[in-house]
């Protein structure tokens, strides 16, 4: 038991403050997959906790998926085999696949420091522009 209804209080309040610190939650990228580019609303972020909340545009029509590499290469420069990015040549951090038209999804990776490029890896899709980077910083 409490030895005084203050002590009581104070955990409370500590308790609450842990539960609901904005801290905890990390940060939030919204990613728009367009017929060709993918959209950001912000272009670098701290390292951490990251969710994307990514999204299909309803007008697409096509079938995307969302991959997160780390590498320094340009988002333009990746090398493509067969209308595809070679993944095992990067480190790749995760990705959410099959995201039809009008849909979401979410993906939350832990991040350090660095370049990452993000990609839809479906054939043909990189081509078509459906590529951009992402930022890092400490």
């Amino acid at each position: 038991m409490f030895s005084s209804q203050r002590n009581a209080v104070f955990l409370g309040v500590t308790a609450l403050g842990l539960v609901c610190s904005p801290g905890y939650a990390g940060e939030t990228i919204r990613a728009t997959l367009l017929m060709n580019a993918i959209q950001l609303d912000a272009s670098h972020v701290k390292a951490g906790t990251v969710m994307f909340e990514v999204s299909n545009a309803p007008d697409t029509r096509l079938k995307h998926e969302f991959v997160v590499l780390k590498t320094d290469v340009a988002a333009d420069k990746l090398p493509v085999k067969n209308g595809q990015v070679s993944e095992s040549q990067f480190k790749k951090m995760g990705e959410v696949e099959d995201i039809a038209p009008g849909k979401n999804k979410r993906l939350t990776l832990k991040l350090a420091p660095g370049r990452y490029v993000l990609i839809c890896n479906q054939p043909g899709h990189y081509s078509m522009g459906l590529h951009t980077s992402l930022l890092v910083t400490p």
